[in-house]
């Protein structure tokens, strides 16, 4: 079973589209949003149940340049 995960993303200034265009190249979103706020974009991502959830974000996600920040938001089962 697959973990998911919302990650908001704060971009360079002028970077924007560049990121969102990586991110959709990798094909590792479920859904991708663009954002008003402190975020850019909102990305809704499964992690593989075999991979370790840090070190997915790190090595499939924050390597895009233009990535300056990110928040992730775990989910749990419901109860």
């Amino acid at each position: 079973m697959s973990t998911c995960v919302f990650i908001q993303i704060r971009c360079k200034p002028g970077t924007t589209y560049r990121v969102a265009e990586e991110i959709a190249l990798r094909e590792i979103h479920s859904e991708l949003y663009s954002t008003s706020g402190d975020y850019d974009l909102l990305m809704k991502l499964y992690i593989p149940s075999d991979q370790d959830v840090g070190k997915y974000i790190n090595d499939q996600l924050l390597v895009i340049e233009g990535i300056e920040r990110s928040l992730t938001t775990m989910t749990f089962k419901v109860f």
